[in-house]
């Protein structure tokens, strides 16, 4: 794989640029992020941010005028193209893909969204209502009432990582026109702003046509320039003791785990043998030693697998199972086997090398995009990884020893502290 190698530009008022050409199309992906998502919210306005994801389209005013709904809509539908705006715990992001002649032109309607937003009363009870929907119909998947489920029991209602990213309908219902604005004017600012330009387009032209759009928007406080978002977030304190809950969805067909541990920070000098850990563990082809065991050869399980969620700060390590409620108690204790046989014995030298092989061949195919290089190149600014980091990856996966896969394992892994919580059509009590 070559190096993607992109320009990495820092404008006056703190954008950061980061342009990579490709000529297989005549289009460029242009993405905006700024390190203001939901890690971000009070706590007692769970989802603002991601509301903000959901309205900030939806109107602008600027000192050259305004822009309705409609305007904004039938400007991008002229030109044959659409925005999408989405939110994680840390990033806020608008996203869409142009032809090349229509870049300077685009680019500019999208930085009049970011930096003007007007945040009409109607367009905002508008979605509150499509908001209030959603979440509703996440209430009532047992998938999504575990996973939620899950990440309160771990890390606590005082934890962002412990609140719903939309929130729950109470706090999206007590969510005004003013705390949009507010969350904008703290959150949305040149000094955390990162914007990729992936195509055809060469990095020269690519840093003019941000100046044009960007280069004269004013930093907003000290504070915010170049620092992540939102308050301090707290530190993440390891459960002592096995956690369980059952939340009863008698109505439903299938029963749905949520079973782990927190996990660590993407920084972490352990992250590559925790990736390969948990990549033997339950990622792997079908679904690593979970898949092979409960799924395969046991048959209990419609689904299993585990994922690793290395953040800003320790995201969850959280094995997921859907099953037949009757066999939800054979079900965890295959887990307990399978976690438990990985910190007694460790992963086999024939599985870290068949995921580090894995690894390392996925990166090429999550590159063959725009998109996906736009995603990972706003990845790696996040994460301070180094515009080099797809270049450095197969070495650092590389230098992971069995004995290291093994030491993670021992590290993040114990049943006896597992958080686990059960949604759906279950009467037992957990052991």
């Amino acid at each position: 794989m070559s190096a993607l190698a992109p320009t990495r530009t820092r404008l006056d008022n703190g954008v950061v640029v980061l342009a990579k050409q490709s000529t297989v199309t005549p289009a460029v992906t242009l993405q905006l992020a700024f390190t203001g998502g939901g890690a971000a919210d009070p706590a007692d306005l769970a989802g603002l941010a991601s509301f903000v994801a959901r309205t900030i389209d939806r109107g602008t005013a600027s000192p050259a005028g305004t822009r309705t709904a409609d305007q904004i809509a039938d400007i991008l539908e002229d030109r044959g193209v659409s925005l999408s705006a989405g939110v994680s715990r840390h990033v806020l992001t608008l996203t869409t893909t142009v032809l090349r002649e229509d870049l300077d032109a685009m680019l500019g309607v999208i930085a009049d969204v970011a930096r003007h937003p007007s945040f009409p009363a109607d367009e905002v009870e508008t979605r509150r209502r499509e908001i209030v929907t959603t979440i509703r119909q996440d209430d009532d998947n047992p998938m999504v009432v575990a996973h939620h489920a899950f990440l309160a029991m771990l890390y606590g209602a005082d934890h962002p990582y412990g609140r719903p990213l939309r929130g729950t309908v109470e706090s999206v219902g007590r969510i005004t026109r003013d705390d949009l604005l507010a969350f904008h004017r703290s959150q949305v600012t040149p000094g955390v702003m990162s914007l990729v330009l992936v195509g055809d387009v060469d990095a020269a032209r690519a840093t003019e046509a941000a100046v044009r759009a960007f280069g004269d928007w004013t930093p907003g406080s000290p504070a915010r320039a170049g620092a992540p978002a939102g308050p301090a977030i707290p530190a993440v304190v390891a459960p002592s003791t096995r956690q369980r809950r059952v939340v009863s969805m008698m109505n439903k067909a299938q029963a749905d785990i949520a079973y782990g541990f927190p996990g660590i920070a993407i920084n972490d000098p352990d992250y590559a043998a925790c990736l390969l850990m948990n990549n033997v563990l339950g990622e792997y082809a079908i679904g690593g030693r979970l898949g092979d065991s409960i799924r395969e050869r046991q048959g209990m399980a419609y689904y299993v697998s585990s994922a690793l969620d290395a953040n800003l700060t320790p995201g969850p390590l959280v094995i997921r199972a859907g099953v037949n409620p009757g066999n939800v108690d054979r079900a965890l204790a295959s887990i307990d086997e399978e976690v438990a046989r990985f910190i007694a014995d460790g992963p086999t030298e024939q599985e870290v090398r068949e995921s580090r092989q894995y690894l390392i061949g996925s990166m090429p195919r999550n590159l063959e995009t725009h998109e996906g290089i736009a995603g990972f190149l706003q990845a790696i600014e996040l994460f301070g990884l180094g515009t080099d980091y797809d270049v450095r990856v197969p070495a650092l996966l590389n230098a992971v020893t069995r004995d290291q896969v093994h030491a993670a394992a021992r590290r993040l892994l114990d049943p006896a502290r597992a958080t686990v919580v059960v949604a759906g059509p279950y009467s037992g009590t957990l052991a």
